[in-house]
Formats: C-alpha cells, structure tokens, sequence
C-alpha cells in the first residue's frame, strides 16, 4: 500500500496537468451599459438633454434657424466652457444652480461633451 501511494499522487499529477493544457476558449466579456464607463453622458442625459436633445444640438429658436445647429459644429467646447455657460447662462439658456447640478456632475458633464466633440 505504500507503495502505491506515490504512483497514484504521480498519476493525479499528470491528469491535473494535462486537464490544465487543454484547449482554452475565450469568453466574450459581459455587455456592461455605456454610462457605466461614461458618468458624464448619463448624466447629460439626466439633465441636458431634454433642451439640448441627444446630440447637444438643442431645440431653441435660434437652432431653428439656422441649417445645422450651432452647437452640433462645435468642436472647442472645453469643459471650463460648459461649466461656466451652465452656471451663469449663456443666450437663452438659463443658468443651473449648484442645488440641481453639483460642480462634480457639471465637471463630468463637460468632459463628456468636450471628447464627445473633439475638443483640444
């Protein structure tokens, strides 16, 4: 009986081995929502988009009026911009007071908008 004891260990030894050489198949990581990763565009889409649409192009009267909207040919908004047009209101748009925005959801809200865009 001794004897077999370190002929059976090695036996198990090989078949853990070989199990552990054989064919490894990758595994598609799991689906996880965008605004997991993108803070700043779920909560663009909390508080922006209803007036500003999904693509930041807005629906005001001047957007209206011209062929493209303004803000969709934007490519320099940098997120001191958006922070600064949300706090004190730029044109037709009101500002949004800290109680409704926090300065780190804004922060977030205007990094989103300037990748999104391709600002410097």
């Amino acid at each position: 009986m001794i004897r077999t004891l370190p002929r059976t260990f090695g036996i198990v030894f090989v078949l853990a081995l070989a199990a552990g050489c054989g064919d490894v198949k990758k595994r598609d990581a799991p689906a996880v929502a965008s605004s997991a990763f993108e803070p700043g565009k779920a909560l663009y889409d909390e508080h922006c988009a209803m007036c500003h649409g999904p693509k930041g192009m807005g629906t005001g009267l001047l957007a209206r009026r011209t062929e493209t909207p303004l803000l969709e040919e934007r490519t320099d908004l940098t997120p001191d911009f958006v922070v600064q047009a949300a706090r004190m209101g730029i044109l037709n748009m009101p500002a949004i007071p800290r109680g409704e925005v926090s300065d780190p959801e804004l922060a977030a809200i205007g990094d989103y908008l300037s990748r999104s865009r391709g600002a410097p």
